[in-house]
């Protein structure tokens, strides 16, 4: 009863639930959108096509994060992926470049000016992958007949242009739910479309097993739910200390009965874009071999095109764990928290103010973020172990664990403590939290 009322709170707050609305109409418009095939492709011929993307390979996992539009021949084929390769070139390139490392420090008008740069690399991107697409729809399986203008140079540039206005626009739609709505909008849709296919996979995996083999793989699912949870609210809270000010406008000698409050450091800081990140680039090898006919290249093409097989998860893991570092140094400025820390008149207990605080969080930070780094890439690789281990349906095994489970639980939960945070502010009770009622503090 407490979590309905809680539910019924949430429309209370007008604009939160503006912003939920807002937030639902785009993701409707952009699952709309994956409906759509591109214009002179008739959909009904698709079918071989389509076959390439199931199965649980390299292609299951790409049309799982456009939320099938990739195996459809959609407008929104290229899904919101572009935009990711672009912001991973670009925040690498923020540890080489001078010119980007300058508009970091900038504030508010250097980011807006580095997210400008990312949107014009996206369709640097996608002028890339988009004729590869289409050029590749003969080979996995189109039929000439599906093709009703022809393979014409008019059919591949409007499919080119509209391909790539479907990424921008896709990509709009993301930053449109960031600004207007709830939650990380590139995220939200990209966990909206591996959702889209979780009841397919679950009724095949239904349909090929017993009953009671079912309900034990839903039981390990739910736990591994649980362990996904726990490592995104994990945290390590390092205590501060505040000097107290006298009537006089002095410090009381006896500082220690300042207020005692604690900065929590995350043990999964930099949340699932690690996952997203190493997942891009997991596709580069495979779409690289792809373009040599040579034995070495078509060796790599196999190893990398089985997201079960042992070098496609060795080499996924560690990509984790280098992003979960890379990441982690860009959102937890640690010298900024020792400076902002030392501007309050706060101190951790033992250690001086200023570079040796920054020092000390960033040595905890390190010592966190190795477990967290590695739990979390064992989660991502985890459903390899269990298609070995349980012989269950590849379609099926991608959500048991592995990426869409964490990008799913990590939005989830993101866009759960930004509803949380509106309750708590307007004095009800958290989704997120029981004890006392809020309500009594207003």
């Amino acid at each position: 009863m407490k979590f309905i009322d809680n539910i019924k709170n949430v429309w209370k707050i007008e604009e939160l639930r503006n912003r939920i609305m807002v937030t639902l109409g785009l993701l409707l418009v952009y699952r709309f959108g994956a409906q759509v095939p591109l214009p002179g492709i008739d959909g009904d011929l698709l079918g071989n096509f389509q076959g390439n993307f199931q199965g649980g390979g390299i292609g299951s996992l790409l049309n799982a994060f456009t939320g099938g539009a990739f195996a459809k021949a959609s407008i929104f084929a290229l899904g919101i992926m572009p935009y990711i390769s672009a912001s991973i070139v670009v925040q690498l390139m923020q540890i080489a470049v001078p010119y980007l490392q300058k508009l970091q420090k900038e504030g508010e008008s250097g980011r807006k000016k580095i997210t400008q740069i990312t949107r014009w690399l996206t369709i640097g991107i996608c002028l890339v992958q988009a004729p590869s697409y289409i050029a590749g729809m003969r080979f996995l399986g189109v039929p000439d007949e599906a093709f009703v203008l022809g393979l014409s140079p008019t059919f591949y540039v409007s499919s080119i242009l509209i391909l790539v206005t479907g990424c921008i626009f896709a990509m709009w739609l993301g930053e449109k739910i960031t600004d207007k709505g709830i939650g990380n909008g590139i995220s939200i849709l990209i966990m909206v479309g591996i959702i889209a296919t979780l009841p397919q996979s679950f009724v095949e995996e239904l349909g090929s097993s017993s009953i009671m083999l079912v309900l034990i793989e839903l039981v390990i699912w739910f736990v591994i739910i649980l362990l996904c949870i726990m490592l995104v609210l994990a945290v390590r809270k390092i205590p501060v200390q505040y000097a107290r000010r006298t009537a006089s406008g002095g410090y009381e000698k006896n500082i220690f009965g300042g207020a005692r409050q604690f900065i929590p450091l995350k043990l999964n800081a930099s949340g699932v874009m690690p996952i997203i990140f190493a997942q891009a680039l997991m596709f580069v090898p495979s779409a690289v071999a792809g373009l040599s006919d040579a034995s070495w290249a078509q060796a790599v093409l196999a190893t990398y095109s089985d997201i079960f097989g042992l070098w496609y998860n060795v080499t996924f893991a560690i990509l984790i764990i280098i992003f979960t570092y890379f990441y982690t140094a860009i959102t937890v400025p640690t010298n900024k928290m020792a400076d902002d820390l030392k501007r309050s008149d706060g101190f951790i207990p033992g250690i001086k103010p200023g570079s040796d605080t920054a020092e000390y969080l960033d040595k905890i930070m390190s010592q966190i973020t190795l477990p967290g780094s590695v739990f979390l890439a064992l989660v991502a690789i985890f459903p390899a172990f269990v298609v070995k281990l349980m012989n269950i349906q590849q379609g099926w095994a991608l959500f048991y664990g592995g990426t869409s489970l964490l990008i799913m639980v990590g939005v989830a939960i993101d866009t759960m403590q930004q509803i949380n945070s509106y309750l708590l502010n307007r004095h009800y009770d958290g989704l997120m939290k029981s004890g006392k009622n809020r309500k009594a503090v207003a």
